[in-house]
């Protein structure tokens, strides 16, 4: 099993920043380089507790799909996501939305998985995949902080239930 803690300072609301973060079509944009693109369950909009989402994606050269579903969510706190199939044997993101002292957000992270094939992927674990999920992260939450702390975040938001002002 592997974890990786993150955490970064985004000068926004956190709700601004809790819903980017469970905003489908944000996710989409701020990963296209993988290709990522939501192709089953919700597939648009701010995903919820107990739904799920098919995301397909190019990862390592390969075309993959991966499942996950909402298990816990305390807006604008926390909300928890689990994979449900993909090629991981299992993986749990956590992810805390803190308030800081300026009015701004903390968002961290807690990834959790584990590779399959035993031995074998506790070695990938340990020489590819922490360092490769560590950059997909970090490369996510610079797009997001980007994104929350411009007006950018508007065209993701405005317009959905709940939607953040300001």
């Amino acid at each position: 099993m592997t974890t990786i803690r993150l955490s970064i300072h985004i000068t926004a609301p956190r709700e601004r920043v809790f819903d980017l973060a469970r905003s489908i079509d944000f996710h989409s944009v701020s990963l296209a380089h993988t290709g990522e693109e939501a192709v089953g369950g919700r597939t648009s909009g701010l995903i919820e507790l107990g739904e799920s989402v098919t995301w397909r994606a190019r990862h390592f050269g390969v075309r993959q799909h991966l499942t996950s579903r909402i298990s816990a969510f305390d807006r604008p706190r926390y909300f928890q996501d689990r994979m449900v199939r993909g090629a991981f044997a299992w993986m749990v993101h956590d992810h805390f939305f803190d308030a800081a002292p300026d009015g701004g957000t903390v968002l961290r992270d807690e990834l959790r998985f584990a590779a399959p094939l035993g031995i074998l992927g506790r070695i990938a674990e340990r020489v590819v995949l922490r360092r490769y999920m560590t950059r997909f992260l970090e490369g996510r939450n610079a797009v997001l902080k980007r994104v929350a702390e411009s007006n950018e975040w508007r065209q993701f938001l405005e317009g959905t239930p709940d939607a953040p002002q300001g």
